[in-house]
């Protein structure tokens, strides 16, 4: 396995362990060809949904299932998101293909099964054994960049995928949402948001286009060539995509996207090699989009600020639920502290001194 993925692999935390006979039992119905020993592995680096590694000596399986305890309604939906995937992949080849969806709540619960690709994924730096000279890292962006635009200009009436949204009035739709979310799960340490929600009501732009979206396009989501990192041969986490504004997608990977001159407070949240020689800025990102897709993007700002305050929602939805008690993972006693760093940058924005 690339050590890129193998160093994000561990055993299964304890509460999020798997039925190993339920597994096995479903996994025989669906005659994939495999057969114990079975050795499962979770991958450790999400901080939504769990992933796990089924190693069979015949071949590697991927099995997604929602975590515990209180879930925003809508969220962490696998049987969606593996349905999506279904639809999708005719016209997207970098949809990992679907190999069965286990929809009962019985002691497996809800998950589905998903061939794993064979590849690298970039995590907070580049793995061990793999550099990127400047102008292949350059490539990369825009390799994915390229993807991006790829998904985002499917004709959704044609191929049927209209399915997946709810039609006009999804920007407006968003900014209601999040911020219902955000009152549900919002404690007394975290910032209260309200003057950039007061903002995002105020300069709510009408939807600019509507399409296939990802919902959460950042590099530890998509999968490179072994031979050729500057070559994507997958994407993965489907469970957000929705028919909807291509430009709120921008803005999401906008809020990920830290680069070299960024001040050491932001750079401390970098969870992707962004800040490499060679990676595009946020603007040179914002350009090559706007430039491969032939969008206008007149109201970046807005967006920009909205991929912030989006992913603090989803930071604190997190964050909650660890300060229930239904989530141990130690990571997550840190997020409230990044919720609060996120309004304080979108503030910043909002003053002018930030893209």
């Amino acid at each position: 396995m690339p050590e890129s993925t193998t160093e994000m692999l561990g055993a299964e935390r304890a509460g999020e362990e798997l039925d190993r006979a339920a597994l096995q039992a479903w996994i025989d119905s669906l005659q994939l060809g495999v057969s114990a020993p079975l050795e499962i592995h979770q991958f450790h680096g999400g901080a939504s949904n769990l992933t796990y590694l089924l190693h069979y000596p015949q071949r590697d399986l991927i099995l997604r299932r929602p975590p515990a305890g209180h879930k925003a309604r809508g969220a962490h939906d696998m049987l969606r998101e593996a349905r999506l995937m279904q639809s999708l992949r005719p016209y997207y080849p970098y949809v990992p293909e679907v190999l069965g969806i286990h929809e009962e709540e019985d002691a497996l619960g809800q998950a589905y099964l998903m061939q794993r690709l064979q590849g690298v994924i970039l995590r907070k730096d580049l793995p061990g054994g793999l550099s990127l000279a400047a102008s292949d890292a350059r490539q990369l962006c825009c390799a994915f960049v390229d993807r991006w635009v790829e998904l985002h200009g499917i004709d959704v009436q044609a191929s049927q995928l209209s399915v997946w949204g709810k039609g006009e009035g999804y920007v407006a739709r968003q900014i209601s949402g999040w911020s219902q979310r955000y009152a549900q799960v919002h404690t007394d340490d975290v910032a209260s948001f309200a003057e950039i929600i007061s903002w995002l009501q105020r300069e709510l732009p009408a939807d600019s286009a509507s399409c296939l979206i990802h919902n959460d396009y950042r590099f530890d989501n998509v999968v490179l060539a072994s031979d050729d990192p500057s070559h994507i041969i997958g994407v993965l986490d489907w469970e957000m995509a929705t028919i909807g504004d291509p430009l709120m997608d921008l803005g999401n990977t906008l809020a990920y996207w830290v680069q070299a001159d960024d001040d050491a407070e932001w750079q401390s949240l970098r969870r992707q090699p962004t800040h490499i020689a060679g990676m595009l800025s946020r603007q040179e990102l914002v350009d090559y989009y706007a430039e491969r897709s032939g969008r206008t993007i007149d109201k970046l700002l807005f967006y920009s600020v909205y991929g912030l305050f989006r992913l603090a929602v989803i930071a604190q939805q997190i964050y909650y639920r660890h300060v229930q008690g239904q989530v141990a993972h130690r990571a997550y006693a840190g997020f409230g502290a990044i919720v609060n760093l996120l309004e304080k940058r979108a503030l910043r924005m909002l003053e002018g001194q930030l893209i």
